[in-house]
């Protein structure tokens, strides 16, 4: 189900930034460089449609996805404008980062983005963690709104379908 957000309501929220800053964790742009990194980072832990997306994100000027980054290394993104205008998604964090803020950062950086841009509301396109959307930035559910913009979308592998042998070695693998 998509999920509704007023971003003309949204501020900064400088404790959850200064909680960030004292992890060491940095919440910024991405830059076109880092596509790379980033891709083959999304795809074994949130697939290649997340992937394709965050290439869509990662291609505009200036660019609208987001990255996490903890001691030089990856640990979350976020994006918007990657589906459709508008939209918020997709996200993810690394298993090992949750339950630091790192997705609240992220989603929060994202939509004060889109508000920036001119947008007065950003949908949360199906949204998993509704209850984490709501509470975080007030969103609301969009009666009616499954399957949405993604119903006949073309199936792709999801990160269960790979196999160990099939997954790229990451960049310290290599």
């Amino acid at each position: 189900m998509d999920m509704l957000v007023k971003l003309y309501e949204l501020k900064p929220d400088r404790a959850l930034e200064k909680r960030l800053a004292d992890q060491d964790i940095l919440i910024r742009r991405v830059l076109a460089p880092e596509l790379k990194a980033l891709t083959s980072w999304i795809e074994p832990r949130f697939g290649a449609g997340w992937a394709s997306e965050a290439t869509v994100a990662t291609m505009r000027q200036p660019p609208s996805c987001f990255v996490a980054v903890k001691d030089g290394e990856l640990i979350g993104f976020a994006c918007h404008e990657a589906t459709a205008k508008g939209f918020f998604g997709p996200t993810g964090v690394d298993v090992s980062a949750r339950g630091h803020g790192v997705g609240q950062a992220l989603l929060l950086a994202t939509l004060l983005d889109m508000h920036a841009q001119g947008y007065a509301y950003g949908i949360i396109g199906g949204a998993g963690p509704m209850e984490f959307y709501r509470r975080s930035v007030g969103a609301i559910p969009i009666e009616g709104s499954v399957p949405g913009i993604y119903r006949d979308m073309l199936a792709i592998a999801n990160p269960s379908e790979v196999s160990e042998s099939e997954k790229l070695p990451t960049e310290k693998q290599r």
